[in-house]
């Protein structure tokens, strides 16, 4: 896997050099081509080799889903700051964990903890509960299956 995509970044830069422009878009655009060459070249590679191809997609639509997320979060914390009502609803919540490793328990509640409006407070000692605190939980069930939808299983389906 670290060989493609050492050759990724190559194909990228060779066609960024290639190109004269020396821009984000026309990275991500080299980055993308490269993907693509590298990809129909693999063929009949062996499954192992193939991990490459699936977990790029993957971490570039966990990171759009977690800028959306974080997107979300910034405006709902700042219409409550701005507004004179308080329509938040704290709460601690339980949160049962898949995660086994502490890298991936670690990553998880970091990437609560950086969403506004939540922060990871505790692991509990046997490492099966994540205890989060949050300004807007409404349902204590839908708040919890957000997160295990949302942030956990496709942190787990890049790290796994």
């Amino acid at each position: 896997m670290k060989t493609k995509f050492l050759s990724n970044i190559l194909l990228m830069l060779i066609w960024v050099f290639l190109s004269g422009e020396y821009n984000f878009n026309n990275f991500i655009f080299g980055f993308g081509l490269s993907f693509i060459i590298l990809w129909i070249i693999s063929g009949n590679e062996e499954k192992a080799s193939k991990k490459y191809f699936k977990i790029v997609p993957k971490i570039i639509s966990f990171v759009l889903f977690f800028f959306w997320e974080l997107t979300k979060a910034n405006i709902q914390v700042a219409f409550e700051v701005s507004t004179p009502n308080l329509n938040m609803k704290p709460g601690i919540v339980g949160l049962p964990l898949d995660a086994k490793t502490d890298l991936e328990i670690t990553l998880l509640a970091n990437l609560i903890t950086l969403t506004p409006g939540t922060l990871a407070l505790d692991v509990s000692t046997d490492r099966s509960v994540l205890y989060i605190h949050a300004m807007y939980v409404v349902d204590k069930k839908d708040f919890i299956e957000d997160i295990k939808q949302g942030f956990e299983k496709r942190l787990l389906e890049i790290l796994r």
